[in-house]
């Protein structure tokens, strides 16, 4: 039980005890929930988003300057031993680079991250299946923030429909996992073959790689939205961060 926990639980029972009134009572779980909450310029921080939500805040550093990034990143690790910044500039990148020298960074996922202690998560094996070269980005997007979350993911890349036969040499590496991440652009065909193979639960990423009548991967999407696989689900275009963070609350829950 975690110390918020703890306190809450204190709180209730001696309010239950009559040691405490209502309005005592109110006061101190308010005092409590303000401090899960910190500000900086143009943010506020939800500390207590992991324990509530299973996943932590993370910096979605798209349209925000530099600045900003670090010093949310910084305000992140500094309250709860870690920070992920996702869509990151290369200046950004570079900035992170420099004021934490210990950051992992992924240039071409765009993302940065910083953990104080590596605690590896125990539950299930998650496989990350990309079906080319140019769904690397996305898929690696995916994978980093799932070992910024302890867990260790296995890669199957370049594995598209085009050559379908490299997808089932590797069936015995995905087959036994216990959720499976699938990445593809083009027409998305791959998460519909990689469904009806497996029975875990089937995360689907639509890339926006493809020519002009892929629409940016709209075409993708749409795809996955219609996969004859039952049971998929779908995360929107490029969002590899999503699928890992609904990967996440899968293997959680195993383990509850």
């Amino acid at each position: 039980m975690k110390k918020t926990e703890l306190n809450l639980t204190k709180i209730l029972e001696d309010y239950k005890n009559g040691s405490l009134s209502a309005s005592e009572a109110s006061e101190k779980i308010s005092a409590i929930y303000a401090a899960s909450q910190i500000e900086v310029p143009g943010a506020v921080l939800d500390l207590a988003r992991e324990r509530r939500a299973g996943f932590p805040e993370a910096v979605y550093a798209a349209g925000k300057t530099s600045e900003q990034v670090c010093a949310i990143f910084k305000k992140l690790f500094e309250a709860n031993g870690k920070a992920l910044a996702t869509r990151c500039s290369d200046e950004t990148l570079q900035r992170i680079e420099k004021e934490f020298p210990d950051a992992e960074i992924c240039r071409s996922a765009r993302l940065a991250w910083i953990r104080s202690d590596i605690e590896l998560n125990p539950a299930g094996k998650i496989s990350i299946i990309a079906a080319g070269t140019s769904d690397m980005p996305v898929a690696e997007e995916a994978a980093l923030t799932l070992e910024f979350s302890g867990f260790l993911p296995q890669r199957i890349f370049d594995v598209g429909v085009a050559g379908i036969h490299r997808l089932f040499e590797r069936l015995s590496f995905f087959s036994d996992s216990d959720v499976v991440i699938v990445v593809a652009g083009m027409e998305g065909a791959l998460p519909s073959v990689v469904g009806g193979l497996v029975s875990c639960p089937v995360i689907a990423v639509p890339t926006s790689i493809g020519y002009g009548a892929s629409f940016n991967g709209l075409a993708a999407l749409l795809g996955m939205l219609n996969s004859c696989s039952a049971g998929i689900t779908v995360v929107n275009i490029d969002n590899g961060f999503g699928a890992a963070a609904a990967a996440v609350r899968v293997l959680k829950g195993m383990n509850k």
